[in-house]
């Protein structure tokens, strides 16, 4: 019997877990994953041959599917969302730091990443604790986040990526998170605001929020806090959307890559509470 393994790869966030079969996977081993995922926020795989059936079926464990509306689609499998850069592309999906479905009223719990064509060098991708952040600001830091709410909106994609790969049609209205979130499952406190959709604080102004929340973005990814994951065929990546921020590396212009994502639906994030 092959022995599981669960090894951090960093000092905050990520592990990589050998020993277990992603398309065979028992209750056992599951609930390895889905710790090691809770404990270290993101978890890879090696040399895993996991079929769209498997992904799938191995999202399901967690929960149910949420069906991303603005990514294209695999057309056999439309649960599973293409993250793809042709070679010809100028921008790539996910280039900037930020938390997958931020901008829906419960956000996703887990996305689930699977690598299918991969470009000759580059395209890693880049994961930083929200957790860490979190515990390593100044107390008068974390009084004032813990009394702020936050809004998030899914406008930046009209905004962004101009092709065919991204839909701007389900542009919904604005939510409202806290700023500071007590994990569902663990308790843990994170940082919950993000580049990419995060707009402003509520009852501030965009002026006003502006400052503190490009304060928080560079502070919240900064290397001390944060991994760096290089795909190779095979390798499988699960992260907790409540725990990580993610950051796609724009570095293999010219070439192909393909990755395919299935999201987890979450619940609505509490805040604070003294």
């Amino acid at each position: 019997m092959t022995e599981v393994s669960v090894r951090p790869i960093a000092g905050h966030v990520g592990a990589e877990i050998a020993g277990l079969s992603l398309n065979t996977l028992d209750d056992a081993g599951f609930a390895t994953v889905r710790d090691a995922l809770f404990a270290h926020g993101v978890v890879f795989f090696r040399d895993q041959d996991l079929s769209h059936e498997g992904h799938i079926a191995l999202a399901e464990r967690f929960g149910t599917i949420d069906v991303n509306r603005f990514f294209t689609p695999v057309a056999t499998h439309p649960q599973i969302a293409e993250v793809r850069t042709e070679a010809h592309h100028a921008q790539v999906i996910g280039g900037t730091w930020h938390t997958d479905h931020s901008y829906d009223p419960a956000p996703a719990m887990c996305s689930i990443l699977v690598a299918r064509e991969l470009p000759p060098f580059g395209g890693d991708t880049l994961f930083a604790s929200q957790t860490a952040a979190y515990e390593h600001l100044s107390d008068g830091l974390k009084t004032t986040l813990e009394g702020l709410n936050a809004w998030h909106s899914d406008a930046s994609f009209s905004e962004g990526i101009k092709d065919e790969r991204l839909s701007d049609e389900g542009v919904s209205q604005p939510v409202l998170h806290p700023v500071v979130i007590h994990h569902p499952q663990t308790g843990q406190k994170a940082l919950y605001v993000n580049g990419d959709f995060t707009t402003h604080f509520e009852g501030w102004s965009r002026a006003e929020s502006q400052p503190l929340l490009d304060y928080l973005y560079d502070y919240c990814t900064q290397p001390a806090f944060a991994c760096r994951f290089r795909w190779e065929p095979g390798s499988v990546a699960i992260w907790d959307n409540r725990l990580v921020q993610h950051y796609a590396v724009a570095d293999y212009q010219g070439s192909r890559r393909l990755m395919h994502r299935v999201t987890v639906e979450g619940q609505v994030l509490g805040g604070v509470t003294a």
